[in-house]
């Protein structure tokens, strides 16, 4: 059995590492003043290829990403004006554009720098929205996101 000192030490010990690791991230030289996010292009952006608001569609569904302005890259690639897809599926509020974005069954990242997907979804209305992260997973400055559009699963 680990002493509590031990228990108290392992658990400073991450948190230091964590901490150091933040630190690192915003002394880099591409991070902004916002922290983590970097610059993207005031013409950039993200679109469905496609699909359209309102459209009835059948599931399994084959989602195309399109984007302009920009260009794609692997997360971990730091490369200007370059970023990855996160698909917002069925999201009612936004999430922070300060921080890196989780990974949840709602916020689906193709950190590999895809640029499709095919998803089952439920029959029924359900929405979706693309969002570019950087090589952080962070939205950049300003967002890069397409409109939310809904869509009809028959």
């Amino acid at each position: 059995m680990r002493s509590i000192w031990a228990k108290t030490y392992s658990a400073n010990n991450q948190f230091t590492k964590l901490l150091f690791g933040i630190l690192l991230l915003l002394s880099m030289n591409s991070v902004s003043a916002d922290g983590l996010r970097t610059a993207a292009p005031k013409d950039a952006h993200v679109y469905f290829i496609d699909l359209q608001d309102g459209d009835t569609v059948k599931s399994p569904l084959l989602v195309r990403f399109g984007l302009s302005g920009m260009g794609v890259a692997p997360a971990g690639v730091e490369q200007k004006h370059t970023g990855h897809h996160h698909l917002l599926l069925n999201l009612e509020d936004m999430p922070d554009m300060e921080i890196p974005l989780p990974s949840t069954e709602n916020i689906v990242h193709f950190g590999k720098g895809q640029t499709e997907t095919t998803i089952e979804l439920t029959e029924g209305t359900h929405t979706l929205q693309l969002l570019l992260g950087n090589h952080y997973h962070v939205p950049h400055n300003p967002p890069v996101m397409s409109d939310k559009i809904t869509i009809i699963i028959k």
